[in-house]
């Protein structure tokens, strides 16, 4: 029998492949869109921190790389996860976060052509009430969140911690879609805690708040998220967003007073 033509070269070619990374805390009803939006990736990892919901559930309707574990911090819990993952290139997502389609493609790209970096940073769409938030200085928030194995880890910080990346890293332009707060009572309730660990942090590196500080930095904030950086372009919800960013700069600070103060 005759054989065939050889295959082009360029077609043996192995694309790189690729592993979304997710943890989870009770985000039943925000995990199944970030799934959806990362189906098409070789590998799914999601970390959950023992839910109390159906979140594994929904995990696991999606992928068998499903990890059950105490929580262990924002970075720690992340890098376990990254661990777990077998791709050459890494996607790492928070469970209210959605990968767009141009974002999508853009990867995919990066998959077939493996190009000399070690990582991306991608905009990120932040969406309060339904509503883009696009000034502010909320946009484009970028987040290095696509690197290949090995090459990144987040850094631990008591909150919002982030990814160094070893080597260059470059830039894409389709958005990470993030709905961050389900609402007012949501982004209160999250400032509680996130400023109990930001306050905790500050007295940690000897940081000593004074009484005027009180005042000056919740104002500060809100007058440079709503003046300074165009907030108010945002209209209503622009004034909301800008008032409850003040609010938890306001508890953050007042925490660190009372935990630092000598009477």
């Amino acid at each position: 029998m005759r054989a065939g033509p050889a295959e082009p070269a360029a077609a043996r070619v192995r694309r790189a492949t690729l592993s979304a990374v997710v943890i989870t805390l009770n985000e039943e009803e925000r995990l199944r869109a970030c799934l959806e939006s990362v189906a098409w990736a070789d590998e799914i990892v999601v970390v959950d921190a023992e839910s109390r919901d159906k979140t594994v559930q929904v995990a696991r309707e999606f992928t068998d790389r499903v990890v059950v574990r105490p929580w262990a911090g924002f970075a720690a819990q992340k890098n376990f996860a990254l661990d777990l993952a077998t791709g050459d290139w890494l996607l790492s997502l928070d469970a209210d976060e959605v990968v767009s389609p141009e974002l999508r493609g853009e990867i995919a790209a990066v998959l077939a052509a493996d190009p000399p970096v070690a990582g991306y940073a991608v905009p990120r769409r932040n969406v309060f009430l339904g509503q883009w938030m696009r000034h502010g200085g909320l946009y484009p928030d970028w987040q290095v969140r696509l690197f290949r194995r090995g090459r990144g880890r987040f850094v631990a910080r008591a909150v919002h911690e982030s990814v160094e990346v070893a080597g260059p890293v470059a830039r894409l332009r389709g958005h990470l879609v993030h709905a961050g707060y389900r609402g007012v009572g949501d982004f209160v309730e999250r400032a509680n805690r996130y400023s109990t660990l930001a306050a905790e942090d500050l007295v940690r590196r000897g940081r000593r708040v004074r009484a005027p500080e009180l005042l000056l930095r919740p104002l500060g904030r809100f007058l440079g998220m709503y003046v300074l950086r165009g907030g108010f372009l945002d209209g209503r919800k622009g004034l909301l967003l800008a008032g409850l960013y003040a609010y938890y700069v306001f508890v953050r600070t007042a925490k660190a007073w009372e935990a630092t103060r000598t009477s």
